[in-house]
């Protein structure tokens, strides 16, 4: 079965270690990432989608993507 993730944070070095550590733990960048400003906080947003290959576990929508 194949996760998806999108991870989301302010443009700064927590949001770079968060993608950094999703791809330690296997997942894999997919698609190129975004970038956009967020007028509510007044701060640039990125995004970076990731998937992962993931064998004998069934698909539950209460599933911890990032356990995985």
């Amino acid at each position: 079965m194949k996760l998806y993730r999108f991870l989301t944070g302010p443009d700064d070095s927590a949001f770079c270690h968060k993608v950094s550590l999703a791809l330690s733990k296997g997942w894999q960048l997919h698609g190129s990432p975004s970038y956009a400003f967020n007028t509510f906080t007044g701060m640039m947003q990125c995004g970076q989608a990731v998937t992962k290959e993931v064998e004998g576990v069934d698909y539950d929508p209460g599933m911890k993507l990032g356990e995985q």
